[in-house]
């Protein structure tokens, strides 16, 4: 019965509570203490099991509403979400470890979708950790909640192909009625969410340096991550040029089949300014450097080509 299993619950990990205390109970000298002892928590164990079971059920039942959680507005759903698939969880190892024993080892697949639930669960603690420890900025919650809505439902789908491959048939349907008692709800983060997150992402803002703290940003030399830091203002500043030069092209005024013939025309009719059409070659020099792949010749990759040839490469970003 010993097994070492990792649970997850109420934001924290720790370890199985009979683990250690069964361990222990089988160095007992004596036979007959050491099986008392054993067998006491034994039935403790399967004790625990069963309340992980009704747990999971009836949090299951009530969509994680009866969980006992902080009140807070913003993130209390956050935290009845974890607490459901925490039990759920639980449970679900608990249901493995009973029927398989040591040959969950050999199904990897089973374990592994365990493994990503318990992933998940943390990523998410983490997600709400940082959220608290920076104050609960009202700015960050549409990165917060895309971010933990991608995770529960990472955590759905692991945990329902997790009880739709279980190797027992009748194990099987007893997980998807004590995990999934009212069937899986969970939604992946929806377009309109997912674009309030761009926006925030691409224009400058206190969320955009919370999330970007930390990171190595400086484009002196060179860095993809610093080119990009040093683009974004000039690329913002140079869009509502970008619309002028846009405008004129359905206008039928730019006719040149180049970007530089049709940056011409339009400073030859007074689309833009030269000093506008300065910021926009400025731009585009700036975007392409970005975006630049590894650059070979054609010979360079030709089957059987000797070691001793020296590949020239443009720039990489």
């Amino acid at each position: 019965m010993t097994r070492s299993l990792m649970i997850f619950g109420q934001g924290a990990i720790r370890c199985h509570p009979f683990v250690l205390k069964e361990m222990e109970a089988a160095r007992i000298e004596s036979a007959e203490e050491s099986l008392q002892q054993f067998d006491h928590l034994l039935f403790g164990h399967i004790g625990y099991s069963i309340r992980n079971a009704v747990r999971s059920f009836t949090l299951g039942l009530s969509l994680g509403h009866l969980a006992n959680v902080p009140r807070n507005r913003d993130t209390s759903g956050y935290y009845k979400k974890l607490s459901r698939y925490s039990a759920a969880l639980a449970f679900g190892s608990d249901i493995a470890m009973a029927s398989l024993g040591g040959k969950l080892k050999q199904k990897e697949l089973t374990s592994a979708r365990l493994g990503d639930v318990l992933s998940q669960l943390y990523i998410c603690s983490a997600m709400l950790s940082r959220y608290e420890a920076q104050g609960r900025p009202s700015a960050d919650q549409p990165i917060l909640a895309w971010a933990f809505h991608d995770s529960i439902f990472k955590i759905q789908t692991a945990l329902g192909t997790f009880a739709d491959n279980f190797p027992n048939p009748w194990l099987r349907g007893l997980l998807k009625l004590v995990i999934f008692p009212l069937g899986r709800r969970e939604k992946y983060p929806g377009d309109r969410l997912g674009h309030k997150v761009a926006q925030l992402i691409m224009s400058p803002s206190e969320t955009r340096d919370r999330l970007t703290n930390g990171i190595y940003t400086s484009a002196a030399s060179g860095h993809p991550v610093g080119l990009m830091e040093e683009a974004l203002p000039e690329i913002i500043a140079a869009e509502p040029l970008e619309r002028k030069i846009l405008k004129a092209q359905k206008a039928g005024q730019l006719t040149a089949l180049t970007w530089e013939g049709q940056l011409q025309q339009a400073m030859e009719q007074s689309v833009v300014t030269a000093d506008e059409a300065e910021t926009l070659q400025h731009t585009r020099k700036l975007v392409l450097e970005i975006i630049a792949v590894d650059e070979f010749e054609s010979s360079a990759l030709q089957l059987g080509l000797s070691p001793e040839v020296n590949l020239e490469t443009s720039h990489a970003a």
